[in-house]
């Protein structure tokens, strides 16, 4: 017979598998549809593991890094995908994902649920290096899906590029040598017509 922990922790597990089906504005390369958020948490590991070299190294928590970015999305199952230049969503955001971050981690066995609540909210703070980091990642992996795709959600959403350069600008606090890759990127869009100044 299952222990009411495994129970738990299955149901969390099945749950979560929701993410799959939450569809954000970035699209997959040569794909022709829209990434999901399960595909988004891949990437952004992947993206730790590689540019982690760009962080504070005496500070930084790989490890930690990695649960930040594979949990961070999970709240979207409840909450939805907020498009990243929706100003009425980012205002009503905060409070939609605290609350599904309460009922999707609170599947979890307390000592799980607080721990990956406590990663959670970490992420969000971004006041710890690995947070930053993490966060910093996070807004690089859309620039570059958006620019490869040709502008993507940049244009048909008709987004300037000092609204990429303000929304992203936080990068800089986690790893300011992607900040300066990011800055040319946003230079070489507009060239590219991929983005209005």
């Amino acid at each position: 017979m299952a222990s009411e922990r495994l129970i738990q922790q299955l149901s969390f597990i099945k749950e979560v598998e929701l993410l799959k089906g939450v569809f954000r504005q970035t699209s997959v390369l040569k794909g022709g549809r829209r990434e999901n958020d399960a595909e988004h948490s891949w990437h952004l590991a992947l993206m730790i593991i590689v540019l982690s070299e760009y962080a504070d190294q005496d500070q930084l928590d790989i490890l930690k890094a990695l649960k930040m970015v594979v949990i961070h999305d999970l709240v979207e199952i409840d909450a939805g995908d907020t498009f990243a230049y929706d100003h009425a969503g980012e205002a009503t955001k905060p409070d939609r994902e605290r609350l599904a971050a309460d009922r999707i981690f609170g599947l979890l066995p307390v000592d799980q649920a607080t721990g990956l609540r406590t990663l959670w909210d970490e992420f969000e703070a971004r006041k710890t290096v690995t947070a930053r980091f993490a966060a910093a990642v996070d807004r690089l992996q859309p620039m570059l899906s958006n620019f490869a795709d040709g502008g993507g959600a940049w244009r048909r959403h008709g987004i300037t590029s000092q609204q990429v350069a303000a929304r992203n600008h936080q990068i800089v606090d986690g790893a300011p040598a992607l900040w300066e890759y990011a800055e040319q990127l946003i230079r070489e869009a507009v060239e590219q017509g991929y983005l209005p100044e």
